[in-house]
């Protein structure tokens, strides 16, 4: 049987995937036998390459997407799980990576996950304990034979047998402002960087950042990782849903929402101009140059292959008229590259000029904080060696000096609303603090889960990684955004000083490039 590895590995190839959403309850109930016998008919197409199995899509509970794709990877089918951050920690997360590799899932769509929206008893605790770059290197770890978890850290590290994890991720353009989707483009590289060798981009209507979307890849040197396209089969009622911005990340304008509506009132409920929707989705994509087409919001068999079928019936260029149609961009969007007047996708040789996004968030505090943090945590510096020395030398190494450790937690708590993490990476995102002002505490770059550049959970405000990009742009290094390690949070720093942490060489940024340090840190305090 021929794997997903080598399809994408063939040139010249253009592949089918189709998404199979899980449902709540066991295998005997109605849900889920329909959705067994859609994805019957998935495995019996030989048109469909791979079978793609949600994990508790919506932050909604449901049935385990193993349960599922057993059947398909039984009979042959590529499968791909989805794996994502929301419910599991990094130890959870690492053992459900055992158990697909022991069952025979070898391809995996990592992702952070969308935040939880219900739950038995009431909402559920979302977890994020990592985020979808360091899960991603985490699988690259274990396909390297390596043990994610050993605690001599940069050191000699201890052998596992090897996984043989096709890993995969998710990007998004489809953003308004550009501290969104320059972010998106910089975490891109970074799960790349990580070890990603796929990429899915996420649901949206606009051509233009289709075309861009491929085109920034190629300009990046990130070209060489397959890129496929996401194609959502739209309906009346799931658009309005959509435009009404109740799933995280995924946009319908007002004027493509006013088509679905208009469709959706004619006699057959407009199922004909949706699926032809679709196929033309799939056209543009082929015709751009990307690796495939991911069909979600589909149901059964026969409209995946009605898709198929009409897709097939167009000509080599139509697909130049379809991306014209399909342009449905919001006033004021953020383009990085401009139009092309003959095509109406983007330029690959021109930057767009665009109305400046002027910044909202760079103020003294931030000023202040780089100052305070050069003075203080340059290595080498006098600060610095004073502060090691101390805390070396403190009764509690991992607490440091009393007095200090008192001014850190009064300041920080003051300036940022410090959660006592021990483990800082206000230097990371602009000193913006991940814990009391990122709803998933993203360390390495945003979500996905944006809308207008505010953040998709109520009370959160606009995304840290938005006013962070916002804030190094200000200063001109905006591309030095998420150019760091990927960041681990060491969890058993928490409630120790992040200042000790720093001198001695026991936080994350140390860990990775650094051999351990030579004062080994103590219990952290009781809380």
């Amino acid at each position: 049987m021929e794997t997903l590895r080598e399809k994408l590995a063939a040139p010249g190839r253009f592949l089918i995937g189709s998404e199979l959403v899980s449902t709540r309850g066991g295998m005997a109930e109605g849900s889920a036998i329909k959705a067994r016998d859609f994805l019957r008919g998935l495995v019996e197409s030989p048109r469909v390459d791979w079978v793609s199995i949600t994990d508790n899509a919506g932050g909604n509970p449901q049935l385990a997407p193993t349960a599922l794709g057993k059947p398909a990877l039984y009979a042959g089918k590529e499968v791909v799980i989805h794996l994502t951050c929301k419910d599991l920690n990094r130890n959870a997360l690492e053992s459900e990576a055992w158990l697909l590799h022991s069952e025979g899932f070898n391809n995996i769509l990592a992702m952070t996950g969308d935040y939880p929206i219900t739950g038995n008893g009431g909402t559920a605790k979302p977890v994020f304990d990592i985020d979808s770059v360091a899960l991603v290197a985490m699988l690259r770890q274990m396909n390297e034979g390596l043990d994610p978890n050993d605690p001599r850290g940069g050191g000699k590290r201890a052998r596992l047998g090897k996984t043989s994890f096709l890993i995969g991720a998710v990007t998004t353009n489809f953003k308004l402002r550009e501290g969104e989707v320059m972010p998106q483009y910089a975490k891109l590289a970074a799960k790349i960087r990580a070890g990603a060798n796929f990429i899915i981009n996420q649901i949206g209507f606009d051509a233009r950042k289709k075309s861009e979307q491929l085109a920034y890849m190629r300009a990046h040197g990130l070209g060489d990782t397959p890129l496929i396209g996401n194609v959502y089969v739209l309906g009346a009622r799931v658009a309005q849903v959509f435009h009404e911005g109740r799933i995280p990340g995924v946009v319908v304008s007002r004027e493509l929402n006013a088509l679905c509506q208009k469709h959706g009132a004619s006699p057959d409920k407009g199922k004909g101009f949706f699926l032809e929707f679709a196929a033309k989705q799939v056209a543009i994509y082929r015709g751009l140059g990307y690796r495939g087409a991911y069909l979600g919001g589909v149901h059964d068999i026969a409209a995946v292959e009605k898709v198929l079928a009409i897709e097939k019936t167009f000509a080599a260029d139509d697909w130049k008229q379809f991306a014209r149609e399909l342009s449905f961009s919001r006033e004021g969007e953020f383009f990085f590259y401009a139009a092309d007047a003959a095509t109406g996708l983007c330029d690959p040789t021109k930057r767009a000029v665009m109305p400046e996004d002027k910044s909202r968030h760079v103020g003294a505090a931030y000023q202040i904080s780089k100052w305070a943090h050069g003075a203080m945590f340059t290595p080498g510096g006098t600060v610095a060696r004073l502060g090691a020395k101390l805390c070396g030398g403190a009764k509690d190494p991992a607490q440091g000096p009393r007095l200090m450790r008192l001014v850190e937690h009064a300041s920080k708590v003051a300036l940022f609303a410090c959660q006592d993490c021990g483990d800082c990476s206000l230097p990371e995102i602009a000193y913006l603090c991940p814990e009391s002002q990122c709803a998933k505490n993203q360390r390495n770059g945003p979500c996905g889960g944006t809308r207008d550049g505010r953040c998709e959970v109520d009370g959160f405000g606009d995304c840290i990684w938005l006013r962070a990009y916002e804030r190094l742009k200000s200063d001109g290094t905006e591309r030095q955004l998420l150019a760091h390690t990927p960041v681990v949070q060491d969890q058993g720093l928490r409630r120790t000083s992040s200042w000790a942490n720093t001198w001695l060489g026991r936080d994350h940024l140390a860990r990775a490039n650094n051999p351990p340090p030579a004062v080994a840190p103590t219990k952290p305090a009781a809380p």
